[in-house]
């Protein structure tokens, strides 16, 4: 989740489009970089790390130029490099872009390119598209860029300038906002409203596919083919902060809004159009993969629930014995490790320091070590043998949830990569499984989009109220209750238990008085009729029974006082749909409590001591 910002006008750019940035600074900060045209050249001036070091060296920058483009990165492909930041230029300096998204087959397009004698400098996917527009220039910088998106695969937006065109930005979107500032005299392109709040709250929205030629005195926007599009702009009247939020009443909402998107980038490129999952990095060759004999999973809090869902995946689909550890107790533990063992170490800032003892631990006694991580560059990614990324982009809410769905997702990819790898998933499963996959990021848009939400928020309303909750969940539910719980009691407060259904009766089920809410995970599962029994159990206690279950799911209505519906997959498949509306039911009932959402009490977003 990169930020973009751009600017055309009459005033010297450089220290708006730095401002800007700084409005920005919360979608990526490894790596940051400003381009401004001024004097029949594109100036680039670039740093690695937050905006103050970008600033050391702004002074250096042309005060002149009044067209300029500015980036601030979440690495996804290349390290935080000098090199790896925008904004990327081709080979003559005359072009240069900010990119924003994932270009899924740029290792086709920069080949072809090389091929061509085109020459790279840097690791990242973005860079492809300043070759692709020098290579397609014929004195109009507007279709040089509709004929290098023509080209390009994924999900992105991207502005352009050149020297040959000193007053015009292009831009252009793909499945990856894009928004214009329009006043007077000047006009300003972004990837988030607050880049530009303070200097106009005139704004146009673009489409997919629509091409903005953005001026000092005009914004028009027109098709792929050139013809125009009536696009007003609209008036806003947000704050800054909640234009930071885009409109969401909190971060967390926001984020959970997100994951769609978040889903989707951690899939770029990882499947193969035959249907097979490529990982690139993981430090394990075919030998290592055929000659594993166990699997230790270490991680803290959220992580931990992520790392219970690849344990199902791993032993069903790679035959593979699975241990999942809390990290600050592994640690502590002698552990019995060798050189067959395969040690991953899942970590949302790969800075955990319990994570981190963990995966050193266990990489003295001989394992491979596995970092499963959303933060390129951080310590477990220095540390391991290799690194699988997710790619949810910056995430402020303190409660996790897009980095707890693309840690599922991402362990679900290694599980099929390992099932195959080790003859224990024939090619026809593995690409029905994808196949769903792929699905997955549209149908929880459509979910989140839908009228379910608000039944949700009903519950939710309901039962704020009550003292205590409890969630129950079996086989590979029971991970998602428990992170279903976690969340409750993160932002909430209301002591909260989860549990396996089959064990409530040998003791949890005393908990349970006359209106006790109890959330139950039932989507579709091979030991879904023994849940039914466990469900029965609740309610001759009087419990109130809130079901998460998947669609056309008819018999569940006469157990349950309220029904989360989520679409149907496959029962491996199942918690990057379940695991949603107990993140909104907890939210809800938060929100309700007039709890503080973002920042819940005594919780840090990192913990990186003992």
């Amino acid at each position: 989740m990169c930020g973009i910002v751009g600017y055309v006008g009459g005033r010297p750019c450089k220290g708006i489009l730095f401002e800007g940035l700084r409005k920005l600074e919360y979608r990526g900060y490894d790596s940051a970089g400003i381009g401004v045209v001024a004097d029949g050249r594109v100036e680039i001036s670039r740093s690695v790390g937050n905006l103050d070091n970008l600033e050391l060296i702004l002074s250096q920058v042309d005060d002149a130029g009044t067209t300029g483009i500015a980036h601030t990165r979440w690495a996804t492909h290349g390290r935080p490099s000098i090199e790896n930041a925008h904004p990327h230029t081709d080979c003559s300096g005359r072009f240069a872009i900010v990119l924003n998204g994932i270009v899924e087959n740029y290792q086709e397009l920069r080949a072809a390119l090389q091929g061509e004698g085109h020459v790279f400098s840097s690791e990242t996917d973005a860079e492809v598209v300043a070759h692709l527009i020098e290579r397609a220039y014929r004195g109009s910088l507007q279709d040089a860029v509709v004929e290098a998106y023509r080209q390009m695969e994924g999900h992105f937006s991207y502005c352009a300038v050149t020297a040959d065109e000193p007053e015009v930005i292009i831009g252009i979107r793909k499945e990856t906002p894009l928004v214009v500032g329009v006043s007077e005299g000047e006009n300003f392109i972004a990837s988030a409203i607050p880049a530009f709040l303070a200097e106009t709250r005139s704004v146009l929205f673009p489409d997919d596919g629509e091409v903005v030629v953005v001026s000092r005195d005009s914004v028009r926007v027109c098709t792929l083919e050139g013809d125009p599009v009536d696009r007003p702009a609209k008036t806003v009247d947000w704050d800054d902060e909640a234009a930071e939020k885009a409109g969401y009443e909190t971060f967390m909402l926001k984020e959970i809004y997100e994951q769609p998107a978040a889903l989707a980038d951690t899939l770029a490129e990882r499947i193969a159009p035959d249907g097979r999952v490529v990982l690139e990095g993981l430090g394990l060759t075919q030998e290592d993969f055929r000659g594993l004999e166990r699997v230790i999973i270490v991680a803290c809090g959220t992580s931990y629930h992520a790392g219970l869902i690849g344990r199902h995946a791993l032993e069903r689909w790679a035959r593979l014995p699975v241990e999942v550890e809390v990290a600050s107790e592994f640690r502590y533990r002698d552990p019995v490790i060798g050189p067959r063992c395969l040690c991953i170490g899942i970590s949302q800032s790969g800075e955990t320091a319990d994570t981190l003892a963990a995966m050193r631990l266990a990489r003295r006694r001989g394992a491979k070590v596995l970092a499963l991580t959303n933060i390129v560059g951080s310590q477990a990614t220095r540390e391991a043998d290799g690194v699988l990324f997710t790619r949810a982009g910056l995430e402020v809410g303190v409660a996790a949830t897009k980095t707890f769905l693309t840690q599922v997702l991402a362990v679900l990819l290694f599980a099929l990569h390992m099932g195959e790898k080790r003859g224990y998933l024939e090619a026809e499963r593995v690409l029905g499984l994808t196949g769903k996959l792929r699905r997955i990021p549209t149908r929880l848009r459509e979910y989140l989009e839908s009228d379910a939400v608000r039944g949700v928020e009903q519950a939710a309303v309901r039962c704020a109220s009550q003292r205590f909750f409890m969630v129950l969940g079996r086989n590979i539910g029971l991970p998602v209750a428990l992170e279903g719980a976690l969340k409750l009691k993160e932002i909430s407060y209301v002591p909260t238990e989860a549990y396996a259904a089959g064990e409530m009766k040998h003791g949890p089920i005393a908990l349970l008085e006359e209106g006790s809410p109890v959330l139950v995970v039932a989507t579709d599962a091979s030991i879904y009729d023994k849940l039914v029994s466990n469900v029965q159990e609740v309610r001759a206690r009087g419990a109130r029974v809130i079901a998460v279950a998947s669609e056309g799911n008819e018999g569940i209505g006469e157990m349950a006082d309220d029904i989360f519906l989520v679409p149907c997959t496959d029962e491996m498949l199942s918690p990057l749909f379940g695991v949603v509306p107990l993140q909104l039911f907890a939210y809800y009932v938060a929100k309700a409590r007039g709890e503080k959402v973002d920042q819940p009490r005594n919780l840090a977003k990192t913990v990186t001591v003992e």
